[in-house]
């Protein structure tokens, strides 16, 4: 059901107050509807259909270059299953501090490596720079064989903090990596944000320049569940593309019914729906933002913000009483409380009265208006 077609009193209980994440949405009103449709006729199984042959065509077309297509119904299966193809059991992948597949995967990525370790780099804002990253691996390739040779290098766009990294700090950063033999892996779950954002084609910030490995994030624009693992053929990244369809199935991220999650690529492709739908999430969370300064310079409240708003995340800074009452006015949105003990691992949460707020393309005018409005009876 769209928004707005519900009635007032299901608006106010169903979504106003949840800044939570992009995953509490429903999925986009045209995926359910392309669900429907696919449901009207049988296809062949295991991938073999005709929506997933064509979502290949389109993200031909899209990225401009030859490429395989690998539809999974999460993104940390699909992190994790590229990540399974790009390092050997006795090798490791690198990372930032605040990466996803760190810290919030319960372990998959390591499992699916077989034993393969994930080396974090420090940062002060969700961003590995080149000099750090370069730093390491020359430590790394100096231990021999008493360390894990690192042969992966995995890039979260939008980062953990909603930063973003522009195109010439990715390349700096590739370029690394191919001086050192790595493959990269980029974790888009909000990539479309980042290409809103940056105002760029997606194949500039991806193929275009040495990334070997996309995860498209789909379910946070509105798809259900599909996030596409699209991997470019080159010869660096000819052996993981013949044993991904192997590790797939092994991993139990081959479904029958493939063309049912081909057909939400589909959809979200369609028009790019996947794009206008992030654009959508970014400017909520510019409108929020507006909103949240505009009281600051008032001196309703204290607020501050530990890092920039680059694209649909907010964070912010404020008293945990403010944050208490926003919680009992019935608003959802995450902390982060962080332990004394835990302060030297997880030390990029900067104070442990921060808050995320995260838009969506389900986010209205009005709900902003409606977390604003209880923000400033607080002052």
């Amino acid at each position: 059901m769209d928004r707005d077609t519900q009635s007032d009193a299901l608006k106010e209980a169903n979504s106003q107050k949840n800044f939570m994440s992009d995953n509490t949405a429903p999925m986009d009103e045209a995926v359910l509807q392309a669900l429907l449709q696919a449901n009207q006729c049988n296809e062949a199984p295991y991938g073999n259909d005709s929506y997933s042959a064509l979502l290949e065509q389109r993200f031909n077309a899209l990225f401009n270059t030859n490429l395989k297509v690998f539809p999974i119904a999460t993104g940390t299966g699909a992190n994790a299953l590229c990540l399974n193809a790009f390092v050997q059991p006795w090798g490791a992948v690198i990372c930032d501090q605040a990466s996803h597949i760190d810290n919030d995967e319960g372990g998959a990525p390591e499992f699916y490596m077989g034993g393969g370790k994930i080396y974090t780099l420090p940062s002060k804002d969700g961003k590995i720079t080149p000099e750090a990253l370069k730093k390491a691996l020359l430590e790394n390739r100096e231990k021999g064989v008493l360390s894990p040779p690192i042969q992966a290098l995995s890039l979260s766009q939008t980062t953990e903090f909603g930063t973003l990294y522009t195109k010439e700090e990715l390349q700096a950063l590739v370029s690394v990596a191919r001086e050192f033999g790595l493959l990269v892996h980029l974790d888009g779950a909000r990539l479309g944000n980042a290409v809103a954002a940056l105002g760029c084609d997606v194949a500039e910030i991806s193929s275009d320049i040495g990334i070997d490995a996309v995860v498209f994030g789909m379910g946070k624009a509105g798809a259900m569940a599909v996030e596409c693992l699209v991997v470019f053929e080159t010869e660096r990244t000819r052996q993981a593309l013949k044993s991904l369809p192997h590790l797939r199935k092994r991993s139990g991220q081959t479904w029958a019914k493939g063309r049912f999650m081909a057909v939400q690529a589909l959809t979200m492709l369609e028009n790019d729906r996947w794009l206008e739908n992030s654009r959508h999430a970014n400017e909520m969370a510019k409108k929020l933002l507006a909103g949240l300064k505009e009281a600051q310079s008032a001196g309703k409240l204290d607020l501050s913000f530990p890092y920039p708003t680059q694209a649909n995340e907010i964070f912010l800074v404020t008293s945990a009483k403010c944050l208490d009452k926003l919680e009992e006015e019935g608003f959802s949105f995450y902390r982060f409380p962080v332990k004394e003990s835990c302060k030297a691992k997880i030390s990029y949460i900067l104070n442990p009265e921060t808050a995320r707020f995260v838009t969506s393309f389900y986010t209205k005018e009005d709900d902003i208006e409606a977390l604003l409005k209880a923000l400033n009876k607080l002052s």
